[in-house]
């Protein structure tokens, strides 16, 4: 399962990038403005013009980074309150709905290997996308601005449990349920109580999930944090001495950016973790940002004996990025757990 990363050699006007993201992303192309401010007059404020001359947002603003955010959530997603901390992460929503995308396709490319196995005509793989409040979720991390969940539940109707360590990031994620009609009984959020651990001590006996995703912490300090936020703005032109820019690109809170270990430290304890829940989560998954940590990453998962990984590239203009999913369960095991699903 995998997709040229796509992208180009020199930076190019947006309208003659190739289309890298999924078919089914909401956010191809340019985006309309002059609709978005009809929808979100407060996003006029914060619109620029581009190298290239076309209207565009200051991505160094992390006020105009979140009022553009608001006003995509509430024109593709009908998401009509949303709001996060100061300081808290407020992630790139195209990347965030590739991954989701991805993750409907490995359902459905599970559904369709199992409809084949038992002698049923083929469908197309959109229409074998497992969608609805049948399907769980679990986010691991879920932060301040919920962002999984309110994509996830629109796309598809799964129902979602968003975990995290911080109460404030839970109390905001809460916040945004709560001000959104219809989404009480489509997102639960739970404290992780112990940060050692990410499923222990969060998944109650026998219940299951059919996809657990995560975006981990990227970095081993907040130092490394910090001059990883520097190194992006010299290379976008931005690092002017007159210019007070924000310390850490994205915001972002240390538990949102930084972990013992860093990214690749996390993900070595997500799998080891994860061994010890072979038949309560179907497809366990999260993001893998740095391309290095790759290699390490399915080593251990070979190590953990995982029955099945699936490694995706995904590509948003110039950055690259990938998601790995694993499975404790075999081709005969997940055919019946995705039958036992259709019958609820």
């Amino acid at each position: 399962m995998s997709r040229p990363r796509g992208g180009a050699p020199r930076p190019t006007p947006p309208a003659e990038r190739p289309a890298t993201l999924h078919p089914r992303n909401r956010h191809q192309g340019r985006y309309d403005f002059p609709a978005l401010i009809a929808e979100s007059p407060a996003l006029a404020a914060h619109v620029i013009l581009n190298p290239y001359g076309k209207p565009s947002i200051d991505f160094a603003d992390p006020e105009a980074v979140k009022v553009f955010n608001r006003a995509l959530l509430k024109r593709f997603y009908g998401i009509a309150h949303w709001d996060i901390p100061p300081g808290y992460l407020c992630p790139p929503i195209p990347g965030r709905a590739d991954y989701l995308h991805g993750l409907a396709d490995l359902l459905a490319e599970d559904r369709q290997a199992g409809a084949t196995a038992a002698g049923h005509p083929a469908r197309s793989l959109e229409a074998t996308i497992p969608r609805g409040p049948a399907v769980r979720v679990l986010d691991i991390g879920v932060g301040a601005n919920c962002i999984y969940p309110l994509i996830g539940h629109c796309e598809y109707g799964w129902r979602f449990v968003g975990a995290d360590i911080d109460p404030q990031a839970l109390d905001s994620a809460r916040a945004i349920v709560a001000g959104n009609p219809g989404l009480d009984g489509a997102i639960e959020l739970r404290r992780q109580a112990e940060p050692r651990h990410l499923f222990k001590g969060l998944l109650e006996t026998g219940e299951r999930f059919d996809l657990s995703l995560c975006n981990p912490p990227f970095h081993a300090s907040l130092d490394e944090a910090t001059r990883g936020s520097q190194r992006k703005w010299r290379n976008l032109g931005k690092l002017d001495p007159r210019r007070r820019l924000p310390l850490l690109n994205f915001g972002g809170q240390g538990a949102e950016l930084w972990c013992v270990g860093g990214e690749a430290g996390f993900l070595q304890r997500m799998i080891d973790e994860s061994v010890a829940y072979p038949t309560q989560v179907l497809w366990f998954s999260s993001l893998v940002s740095k391309a290095g940590n790759l290699p390490g990453v399915l080593a251990r998962l070979r190590a953990a004996k995982a029955r099945e990984v699936r490694t995706l590239d995904m590509a948003q203009g110039q950055k690259q990025s990938r998601f790995v999913a694993w499975t404790f369960l075999d081709a005969e095991q997940r055919h019946a757990w995705h039958a036992a699903r259709q019958a609820l």
